[in-house]
């Protein structure tokens, strides 16, 4: 769909977003092509783990500990609040738990991975002027996560064929989207393309 405009440079991380066994097939909130796209979110993360960061969703302990509207979210999926979901679920997949260190982890309790600040704290301390998103879901957290990121000024490359999703119509309208209308802030670009162009010693 598209291309980068220029490499990703050496202030670059690889933000690679909810790769939990949570969302794996069969898990509650299984997101049916995650396997699909797992090989090349093993390959960003593999060329360069030190610079990867992954993010978790946190669901709240109980339904009681959810605030406002959350709260009526989690009245229809207490299934996953941590007094009922086995806490392994909460982990990454074991391919990209393997990465971790040199990779990071930072967790948050909503959609928006900049949400708690943690991950802004974490990429400022490094440097980091460029994102490079993986992950999912492409109209849920990475689409919070991605517009958050635009919002603080960073690059955002959208890696095509690294995202997931529950429905086909939206993950493809969304990269329409980030293409056409976010032409100027977000790059869309395949993992093979990034990879090629994605030097580690500018």
């Amino acid at each position: 769909m598209g291309q980068l405009l220029t490499p990703p440079g050496p202030r670059a991380a690889h933000l690679c977003i909810d790769m939990q066994r949570l969302f794996e097939p069969g898990a509650p909130w299984a997101t049916p092509w995650m396997d699909r796209v797992l090989p090349r979110i093993i390959k960003l993360a593999q060329h360069a783990p030190e610079c990867t960061v992954f993010t978790r969703f946190i669901p709240p302990r109980s339904k009681h500990d959810a605030r406002g509207i959350w709260r009526a979210y989690y009245e229809k999926w207490e299934c996953v609040t941590r007094e009922r979901l086995d806490p392994e679920l909460i982990e990454l997949v074991p391919a990209l738990a393997a990465c971790v260190p040199p990779a990071a982890v930072v967790d948050r309790p909503i959609y928006n991975a900049f949400g708690n600040g943690r991950l802004q704290a974490h990429l400022d301390e490094h440097g980091i002027d460029t994102v490079i998103v993986s992950g999912g879901e492409t109209d849920v957290c990475v689409l919070a996560s991605v517009l958050a990121a635009i919002d603080i000024g960073y690059r955002v490359i959208v890696a095509e064929d690294a995202l997931c999703s529950s429905s086909d119509q939206s993950h493809d309208a969304l990269l329409q989207l980030y293409a056409e209308r976010f032409s100027i802030q977000i790059e869309v670009a395949s993992t093979a393309d990034i990879l090629r162009m994605w030097a580690l010693d500018d």
